[in-house]
């Protein structure tokens, strides 16, 4: 029997969205006159290239019988493996700061990872509802290992590490609430803590990040700069900030401010209260999906719930945890909040999942 679904959802993340436009505007509308004539050339771009298709997508989503998208996760994968492949054809992949993770489209870039990690979390939904339906619990380690072994491999051809630490985080939180012993989820812990230490050792500005993290104040002009200028954001704040629009330190001193850094931009225009409402609205999505994942009886849909759940909320306390300095630096964006089309689409498409999910729980 289908019920209406989670409004409480649906609002949540609709004044994300709209507070991300809100910041964009503002972070980007200086920049975006001496480019263009007009203050919301960037505003404009996100709308069209990332809100709208998204917002089609996710209406697709919303309306989409659950179990032709079980039925279709293993051809979802492929496509989006085919997709994070042509990164690498001459003329379609473009290569930026010394990372390929964008093919070039005319006036848009799509980021494959992106669809990575929706296509990965509904896959592995299935893969593992149907595994633990026969009760192939034995059956299940290996497989997993060889899965997170190809995204890997994908991920870190790029390179996309930071990509690659959010999959393998949700895949993990996926495999152990499917019922799995604990001692294989354990296990892959300690396994992944030693492969992210290799990881780390053979790339020097990994190394460096690492370094930079445990000192913030030992390269203040170099690698640390960025977490600096972003701590220095963040205090500027103080308890109301100085106003939206009215950053100091998007002006040439922060980098990526409308990505990577849009948050440290936020805390510093809206202050301690203005971080306060952003993070009440990161815990009222994720209590209202948990709220949804609770009320399933059916695996594939349950499984798929914790799995877009679990990548939000990693996503949000790793880029947030980045510019307030308790995790080392990555570049990813903030869910719903930064500029750019690939991570909107595919997080409204998600979104339009969670709420077609929702028609069906008890709450």
């Amino acid at each position: 029997m289908l019920r209406k679904p989670n409004l409480v959802l649906a609002i949540t993340s609709g004044l994300l969205i709209m507070l991300g436009f809100i910041i964009i505007t503002g972070v980007s509308m200086t920049f975006s006159h001496k480019l263009s004539g007009t203050s919301f050339k960037f505003l404009i771009h996100q709308v069209i290239y990332g809100f709208i298709p998204g917002l089609i997508l996710g209406t697709i989503a919303y309306f989409i019988d659950l179990k032709l998208v079980k039925k279709l996760s293993f051809f979802i994968i492929i496509g989006v493996v085919i997709l994070m492949t042509l990164i690498f054809v001459p003329g379609l992949g473009t290569k930026l700061g010394g990372a390929r993770r964008w093919i070039n489209l005319g006036p848009i870039a799509i980021q494959p990872s992106e669809f990575l990690k929706l296509g990965f979390i509904i896959y592995f939904a299935a893969w593992l509802s149907a595994k633990r339906k026969k009760g192939e619990f034995k059956k299940l380690f290996l497989p997993m290992i060889i899965i997170l072994g190809i995204v890997s491999m994908l991920l870190l051809a790029q390179p996309d590490m930071s990509t690659l630490v959010v999959i393998a985080a949700v895949a993990l939180i996926m495999y152990f609430c499917s019922g799995t012993p604990l001692w294989q989820t354990g296990t892959m812990i300690l396994g992944g803590l030693v492969g992210l230490g290799i990881l780390i050792k053979m790339a020097p500005y990994r190394l460096n990040r690492l370094l930079v993290f445990l000192n913030p104040n030992a390269q203040p002009l170099g690698m640390g700069y960025q977490l600096k200028q972003a701590l220095i954001a963040v205090g500027s704040g103080g308890i109301i900030g100085t106003g939206l629009g009215l950053s100091i330190q998007k002006y040439g001193f922060l980098p990526e401010p409308m990505t990577d850094s849009i948050f440290a931009v936020y805390a510093e225009e809206t202050g301690f209260i203005g971080c306060l409402i952003l993070l009440s609205l990161y815990l009222i999505f994720v209590w209202q999906a948990l709220r949804i994942s609770q009320s399933l009886k059916d695996g594939f849909l349950k499984l798929l719930v914790i799995g877009i759940t679990s990548w939000i909320i990693i996503q949000t306390f790793v880029n947030i945890g980045a510019i307030i300095g308790i995790l080392p630096l990555t570049g990813i964006p903030l869910p719903f909040i930064s500029y750019g089309s690939s991570h909107l689409v595919v997080e409204l498409v998600a979104l339009g999942l969670l709420l077609n999910i929702s028609k069906k729980a008890k709450i």
